[in-house]
């Protein structure tokens, strides 16, 4: 039970890295044309491209990075604890 929790959280910690990645690549521009840049646009654009849809930058700002890193964290301890709920069932 340890190690599927230990295995989701590993997923999560590393795809909100890049996300993070992401999000300060798109600072420079020359990295996002780098092959790793594309490679985490096509995994990430996907995912923050809803939450773009959704919330408006406000000015220059795009805050829609942060709320999607937050739900994506939010999500984790959802998860856990439904984990732990049907694990407690059994």
């Amino acid at each position: 039970m340890i190690q599927i929790i230990n295995l989701i959280a590993i997923a999560f910690n590393v795809y909100s890295f890049m996300l993070i990645a992401y999000i300060l690549m798109s600072w420079v521009p020359a990295a996002q044309n780098s092959s790793i840049g594309r490679m985490l646009e096509k995994m990430c654009e996907p995912y923050l491209g809803i939450f773009r849809k959704i919330i408006p930058p406000i000015g220059m700002i795009d805050i829609s990075p942060i709320v999607a890193i937050f739900l994506l964290n939010f999500i984790q301890r959802g998860l856990f604890i439904v984990i732990a709920k049907i694990y407690s069932m059994f």
